[in-house]
């Protein structure tokens, strides 16, 4: 039979057998600790320092290819677009980045995270392009 919490252990606050730990040490084991809620901030702005190093990389690579075909006028622009993409992105990380810095960072928005969505797709598919 499942417990009322919603079965295995799991109390609905997306933290599987948080209700056991919480509920006291058995007879002859230790109380498992308890998350550190200032792990997740941290793993988050690890997570959008790569993606922005990511969307670096691809933009010197770009610009890179755009140079080394001779400066044609599709280059140059492929090159220019990959900039302003790029721009765009590190100002999307940049404003997270701060609001994880708060001891209570908010939830990211819908704008924001469509913004980062379409700017990683975007510089993916102008990637795509000067690669053929």
């Amino acid at each position: 039979m499942a417990p009322a919490g919603g079965g295995h252990g799991d109390d609905g606050d997306g933290c599987p057998g948080a209700r056991a730990a919480s509920a006291g040490p058995g007879p002859g084991s230790e109380p498992a600790p308890r998350r550190d809620p200032g792990l997740q901030p941290e793993r988050t702005r690890l997570a959008w320092r790569r993606t922005t190093l990511a969307c670096t990389v691809a933009t010197v690579l770009a610009v890179r290819q755009a140079i080394h075909d001779g400066g044609t006028a599709t280059g140059l622009t492929t090159a220019a677009l990959s900039a302003l993409i790029w721009l765009a992105f590190l100002g999307v990380a940049h404003r997270r980045l701060l609001a994880l810095g708060t001891p209570r960072p908010e939830r990211l928005s819908v704008r924001t995270a469509a913004t980062a969505t379409a700017c990683t797709v975007v510089l993916a598919a102008v990637a795509v392009t000067v690669m053929f």
